[in-house]
């Protein structure tokens, strides 16, 4: 049996594309074929929407029921986006087993792969909104040049990123590094956990 692919680097392209697209009037309808990469843009996906209800959530004129739904709606997508990198860790994990891996003598990485994909894609989207910054016609030379400079940060951030989660898949498929799936164990969409909530059923 083969060893299970990730590449980081056509990963990164798929999500620049994704983020262009998504962006369209129209966007484009395409479910991809492979469940691992199904599940790539439903985490691509989750950060997107992420992003703009923050926009939205930032906005200095929004009423507090527009903030309140706001915040929720942002609850859900952060619940959505820790289960895909769950999910994401789990399908790799089942890719690897049959081939005895990870190995269970040697060292372990603190961060999973889930964890580094999920970081590249805010990535993806902060390089995309980076450059609208810099195409804006309506801003000053200094606007553009802050954000040039902060463009080139980010590319080679993502650059950099995208090299240590090829170096550990390729530590992790042979041999020589393992991970574990960690379980995010998120306490704000449980209304047990909530003592606000379940302060209120109490009285």
């Amino acid at each position: 049996m083969s060893v299970p692919l990730l590449d980081a680097f056509a990963i990164t392209a798929a999500q620049d594309l994704q983020t262009k697209n998504w962006h369209l009037p129209e966007p484009p309808r395409t479910t991809p074929a492979d469940p691992f990469d199904g599940l790539l843009s439903q985490l691509h996906r989750a950060n997107f929407e992420l992003w703009h209800e923050e926009d939205r959530a930032r906005d200095p004129n929004a009423s507090s029921d527009q903030i309140a739904i706001t915040k929720r709606a942002i609850d859900i997508l952060n619940q959505r986006r820790n289960d895909v990198v769950e999910q994401l860790d789990r399908a790799l994990l089942d890719a690897l087993a049959p081939l005895s891996l990870p190995n269970a003598d040697a060292a372990l990485h603190s961060e999973t792969p889930g964890l580094i994909l999920d970081r590249l894609s805010i990535l993806a989207l902060k390089i995309f909104h980076t450059q609208e910054q810099i195409d804006r016609t309506d801003i000053t030379e200094e606007h553009r040049s802050r954000n040039q400079a902060r463009l080139a940060m980010l590319t080679e951030q993502r650059t950099d990123l995208a090299g240590c989660l090829d170096a550990l898949w390729s530590d992790v498929t042979s041999g020589r590094r393992r991970f574990k799936l960690y379980r995010q164990l998120k306490m704000y969409n449980d209304p047990t956990l909530n003592p606000v909530l379940y302060a209120r059923r109490n009285v």
